[in-house]
């Protein structure tokens, strides 16, 4: 038994890596948005975080009516009460990872949950 997993991710638009690649502690998505395009729906999560990185291109996200302009090379994090709707820019295209974990449920990062 292997202690990793290995995938290329493919050009979609939106690609879940929980199953594909066994996660156990959060569930990783890459999203692709074309220009003008966005997410057609507003949600929100009952107790998971979740934080996104854009890999490239440009356009918002409206995080309980605020909105927020987004490039590449930002991350940001939304509590899970936060309703939230991403969208490209009119004239670029937006790709983003999002990674959902369980809100407080860090408790040993870095150094601290390594074993040497």
């Amino acid at each position: 038994m292997s202690n990793y997993a290995k995938i290329s991710v493919p050009n979609e638009a939106r690609v879940e890596l929980h199953d594909q690649i066994g996660l156990t502690g959060a569930e990783v998505s890459i999203n692709n948005l074309p220009a003008g395009a966005g997410v057609p729906f507003v949600h929100s999560h009952k107790q998971n975080e979740e934080i996104y990185v854009i890999l490239s291109g440009k356009g918002k996200a409206v995080i309980d009516d605020e909105t927020v302009e987004l490039k590449a090379g930002d991350w940001i994090r939304i509590s899970p009460e936060g309703k939230r709707q991403f969208s490209a820019a009119d004239d670029e295209a937006i790709s983003f990872a999002c990674i959902q974990v369980k809100a407080g449920s860090l408790e040993g990062y870095t150094a601290a949950d390594a074993v040497m």
